[in-house]
Parts: C-alpha cells; sequence; structure tokens
C-alpha cells in the first residue's frame, strides 16, 4: 500500500519527521484509526457559516477504532486561503468518563519543534508519539492557533465535542470552553501502530456514512458499529469513516466529488485493505428531485448527469482502488422515498444503477446496506424508526441495523 508521507515531500519541514515514521514500520502496522475527511467553507454566514480562530486554543474529541502503541496524527489545510500557523499540540487519552488520564498527556511535535506552519493547501503530520491505547479508546487532540486561521478547513458533521477556549494557549491545561461545537477542524487523521491490525478498512460516502441522525458522542454510525462487530469476532481492523454529510459521486458542493477526493481521502490512508463505497443518493436526488440545493439556502451546482455517467463514476473508484490491491465492496443506493428530493424519475435512476452494482459484477462484492434501511412494504422508502423522521438519513436504530447487515465474511483473512 501506498504510504501517504510520499505524497506530502513538498510540505516544508515534514520531512524532518520521515526518518523516525520509517523507524516504526518493523514494530507493527500502521492503520488509519479515525478519519474525518476535511472540506471547503460552505457559507460565509448564517447556521453553516465556517468557523474561523485567532488567538485561541481548540480541542477535539475524538475515538480511535484500533489501538497501538505508537500514533501520529495528520493535520490539514487542504482548503486553507493562506497558511496555518499551529503554535502548540498534544493529545491526551480519555476514560469512560471523558476525564483525561493522569500520565497520557503527550506534546505533538513537528520535526520535533513544538509548532507548525502548514502551508495551504497541503497536509501535515505530527512525529510519532510513543503511546498506548485500545481499541475504541477516546483521545482529545488539543492546539493552540496563535494567528487568524481565516475559514477553517472543517469537516461540518463531527458528532463530538469542539471547545474553543477564552484567547490565549490553554494547551496544557483542562480548560473551561468559551464556546463548542461539534465539527472537526483542521484535524483529517490520527495513525496507529498496531501489532495486531490486519489493515484499515475505509467507509466511502455521505451522511448517512457520516452519521448524521445519530446520537452526537455516542458513536452510533453505522462504521461504527462494524467497528464494534469486527472487535468482537477477534478481526483486528481498523475502521476508517471517510463519509461526508451532502457528498456526490460526480459533483462537488459539500465537499469534493466521491472522484475528486479519493486519492487524499482514501489512498492516503495507510494499508488499506477494503473499502465500502455507499454514495450516490444526493447525485440523483439533486439532479432528478423537486427540491435542489444545500444547506443554508445555497445552491449546488448540478450537471444535468445520467444513469450512464454515475455508472462511469462508480467503475472510476473500483478501477483506482483495485489498482492499489484495495478489495472493493459496493451498495446499491439506499431508499429515500419520502425525502425532500424524491421523484419517481429518481426513483428510476435508482434502481438502473441499483441492478448494475449488484449484476454487473465490477465490484469485489455487494453488500445490502439499502435493504437493511428498507420497508419491508415498500422498499422504495426507509422503514418507520430507521430515519430520523426525514426518510432520508438513519436513526440510531437504522444505522445499527446497517452495520449488523454486513458480513463480517467479506474481511477473514486469506
Amino acid at each position: 500500500m501506498r504510504n501517504w508521507t510520499t505524497g506530502l515531500a513538498l510540505a516544508a519541514g515534514l520531512l524532518a519527521a520521515t526518518p523516525a515514521l520509517a523507524g516504526h514500520h518493523a514494530d507493527g502496522t500502521w492503520v488509519g484509526s479515525w478519519t474525518a475527511s476535511p472540506h471547503a467553507p460552505l457559507t460565509t454566514e448564517g447556521p453553516f457559516a465556517a468557523a474561523s480562530y485567532d488567538n485561541v486554543t481548540i480541542s477535539q474529541v475524538i475515538r480511535l477504532s484500533e489501538g497501538g502503541s505508537a500514533l501520529r496524527v495528520r493535520f490539514t489545510n487542504r482548503y486553507g486561503t493562506a497558511p496555518l500557523h499551529i503554535g502548540d499540540a498534544r493529545i491526551v487519552l480519555l476514560d469512560d468518563d471523558g476525564n483525561e488520564i493522569a500520565g497520557s498527556s503527550r506534546a505533538l511535535t513537528f520535526g520535533g519543534e513544538d509548532g507548525a506552519v502548514i502551508p495551504r493547501g497541503a497536509p501535515f503530520a505530527s512525529d510519532v508519539v510513543q503511546l498506548q491505547t485500545r481499541d475504541f479508546q477516546k483521545a482529545k487532540v488539543v492546539m493552540y492557533l496563535p494567528e487568524d486561521t481565516g475559514p477553517c478547513t472543517c469537516h461540518l458533521t463531527g458528532l463530538d465535542t469542539l471547545a474553543v477556549s477564552a484567547p490565549g494557549n490553554h494547551v496544557d491545561s483542562d480548560f473551561e470552553p468559551a464556546s463548542t461545537g461539534m465539527h472537526r477542524a483542521f484535524l483529517h487523521t490520527v495513525e496507529v501502530l498496531s501489532d495486531d491490525a490486519q489493515g484499515t478498512i475505509v467507509t466511502y460516502g455521505d451522511s448517512i456514512t457520516d452519521g448524521v441522525g445519530s446520537t452526537p458522542g455516542e458513536d452510533r454510525r453505522w462504521p461504527d458499529v462494524l467497528a464494534e462487530r469486527l472487535e468482537a469476532a477477534g478481526m483486528e481492523y481498523a475502521v476508517a469513516n471517510a463519509g461526508i454529510s451532502g457528498n456526490r459521486v460526480l459533483s462537488p458542493g459539500m465537499g469534493e466529488s466521491a472522484l475528486s477526493r479519493f486519492d487524499e481521502d482514501v489512498l492516503s490512508l495507510p494499508n488499506v485493505t477494503h473499502m465500502i463505497i455507499f454514495v450516490g443518493v444526493n447525485d440523483i436526488g439533486n439532479r432528478y428531485g423537486p427540491e435542489r440545493g444545500g444547506p443554508g439556502g445555497f445552491t449546488l451546482d448540478q450537471p444535468q448527469i445520467d444513469v450512464a455517467q454515475m455508472i462511469a463514476g462508480y467503475r472510476q473508484l473500483i478501477a483506482r482502488a483495485k489498482a492499489e490491491g484495495i478489495t472493493v465492496i459496493g451498495s446499491p443506493i439506499g431508499p429515500y422515498k419520502g425525502a425532500g428530493y424524491w421523484s419517481e424519475e429518481g426513483e428510476a435512476a435508482r434502481q438502473a444503477i441499483n441492478n448494475w452494482i449488484l449484476d454487473s459484477g465490477e465490484f469485489d462484492a455487494t453488500v445490502r446496506l439499502d435493504t437493511a434501511f428498507a420497508d419491508p412494504a415498500d422498499p422504495a422508502q426507509m422503514r418507520e424508526g430507521y430515519h430520523m423522521g426525514d426518510f432520508l438519513h438513519g436513526s440510531d436504530a437504522g444505522l445499527k441495523a446497517v452495520g449488523e447487515s454486513i458480513p463480517l465474511e467479506l474481511f477473514a483473512s486469506e
């Protein structure tokens, strides 16, 4: 598998960390234990306005899917309009009550330096940190941002706490938040060195994969359910959730299209062995539905796509993943009758695309995430209680059913 560090050679200061990274490969397998795919700022005002920070400290709670003996954190300034200054940073482990575990705090350094200047458009890795973590370990990443960041490179649907301090550097204290949010800011991936990991499984999709509709802070997205089932079965995989709410296969809008962001959000993760593709409802909903547009009232550019173009897009994802030795698992697009952008024409497109996904033989395997959501009396819509009230996004119960529907035999080692 590609090591994502090879693509970062132009990022100032990163090469200084490369010898340390290389020295750890013999001690286990690097996996993408947690990820949040970033996207460009959506709007400049309203409830979805991009956050910006200046002379404050922010902390973000994450949950690792696979533990290990060491880790490194990849920050991101992918959509920044100027260099991003990180003045100071650390990671600390949390107990089951959300309290910091004494003795677990570690400084995050960059080529041995306390801070970093991340060029616009770039990822940036911390040095390797020796820190023992367990599977499903909760942790907090804290960073001091001494200068105006501009609209942040964020992931909108964080579903866990982001805390913002009063002015100043509070990295080394458990500060009282001046404000909180639930997005991810400048944080892309936490990679873990595990002595028993079998690899990284990437779940690639839209808001249904991202977890919209699930209970914040409770880790009830369907990829979380899958990760827990794998662990219970003794299958040591990291599960990296690369969903973005509103994402589409062919067109940008809320995040770059699945085709455009594939290298950064899938191929750059370490030791990816499998990928589950569950995306496409936003393409056909916005193309054929009576209601179009994104949150906050902004308008999405929507080309007049058709079924053949959608299939061509999936074929591109399959080919690019298989070229890297990744097993590609596809799911038909889920039911969405009753959602604001549903139409008979869109339903016909969904059925045509789904027939190809199931019958073409071009995926290495298929799973039926669509039928796990579906109402048996009307498979074009989601089952009562399995959606959040909008016939589109899963509830905790619906997402649990989806996560439990995936055969674990797909991930068995040969």
